[in-house]
């Protein structure tokens, strides 16, 4: 900051005055671009150009004063850079800029519980069970057998199964950053929405004291990781990734599950490898294979193509007589264990508990 305005405050005034508004001008229309149709549309260039003037109309701003209620302005832009823009190329000055920004802020004074660790609970379980299988094992009789597996004791090393359960812990990393919440517990309905908060805000609704008809949040497949890269310490990406049919393996997309009990994802399939791991909590999962898919009543809109119509908690054979045809496997995914999912697969996600899930997609 201190080269910055050395730089800049010995300028012209009205020169300053236009690059600050030629900024301003570059944030706003690649802000529309970004906006215009879907946004696996939009060419990673103009997400670039985007986050970078992003950063230099918080350096402007930062210029102009470092007030606390300005600090929080442009923890706010550097918030929509991360989300809307792509910041891969510029990671260094992303932390310094969150830890400047975050430094001198006030702690809250509201304390949120540290939760309680979940005891392993016997139950059925219709899939194969593997107890921390090594990568051979992992990769003949799941990966190239396209068995869903459920594999227990596999992240028991994660710094993150006991530093998350104290939510206090998430508060003081991650609070101030602001992330996109769903609305309502299942994606798939009329009710459903999403909002833009701070993960203070939706920490103290969801896991403090609840008000009466609170509605369900859920943190859901987002990139937490990369906009927090204070978190991503806590855990590791699994050995079993690695294996792939590509040579080398593409990339793994890693996303952040969190939500209070009773967060549902409805019967959906992915079209990649997933490995699903629950850091605190337990989830319900009903699983159901590729093959059955015509008899599961995908939604027939674009946007929900790989979710299915039904309730698969509560089946309705008078309304989906095909579900008759169906093969279902249920399970429980507890603290510490990890699903896998080949490419295609059904499944259906309830929170039993306040939880926490970690997933990995890989080609």
């Amino acid at each position: 900051m201190e080269k910055l305005q050395t730089g800049i405050s010995g300028g012209d005034s009205d020169e300053e005055e236009e690059i600050r508004y030629l900024i301003c001008a570059l944030v706003d229309r690649n802000w529309e671009r970004i906006h215009t149709g879907h946004f696996s549309s939009v060419s990673l260039n103009i997400r670039k150009i985007y986050a970078i003037g992003c950063y230099f109309k918080i350096f402007f701003l930062l210029l102009e004063d470092t007030s606390p209620a300005q600090k929080e302005v442009c923890s706010g832009i550097l918030d929509e850079a991360q989300l809307l823009g792509c910041m891969e190329d510029w990671s260094e000055l992303k932390v310094a800029l969150m830890d400047y920004l975050d430094k001198g802020k006030e702690e809250n004074p509201k304390l949120l519980p540290v939760l309680e660790p979940l005891l392993r609970v016997s139950c059925t379980c219709d899939i194969p069970q593997l107890d921390a299988p090594n990568l051979k094992e992992f990769q003949t009789k799941c990966f190239q057998a396209e068995q869903p597996t459920l594999l227990l004791n596999t992240i028991e090393h994660w710094p993150a199964r006991k530093k998350w359960l104290d939510l206090n812990y998430l508060l003081k990393v991650a609070g101030n950053r602001t992330v996109p919440i769903e609305i309502g517990s299942n994606y798939a309905s009329d009710e459903w929405s999403q909002q833009l908060v701070k993960i203070r805000d939706f920490l103290e609704r969801q896991f403090s004291t609840k008000k009466a008809n609170q509605e369900i949040e859920y943190l859901a497949q987002h990139e937490l990781f990369s906009q927090i890269p204070a978190l991503k310490s806590d855990i590791s990406i699994p050995d079993y990734c690695s294996i792939s049919k590509d040579d080398p393996p593409g990339s793994v997309d890693i996303k952040a599950w969190l939500g209070p009990a009773g967060t549902i994802s409805a019967m959906h399939y992915d079209p990649k490898h997933n490995l699903l791991c629950q850091v605190f909590g337990s989830k319900r999962i009903i699983l159901a294979a590729p093959k059955d898919t015509e008899n599961l009543y995908p939604h027939e809109s674009e946007f929900l193509g790989n979710t299915s119509q039904i309730d698969a908690a509560k089946l309705d054979m008078v309304a989906y007589p095909l579900l008759e045809n169906v093969k279902f496997y249920e399970l429980l995914l507890q603290p510490g264990d990890c699903l896998y999912m080949p490419p295609k697969w059904w499944h259906y996600v309830r929170s039993a508990a306040p939880s926490f899930s970690v997933s990995f997609w890989w080609e």
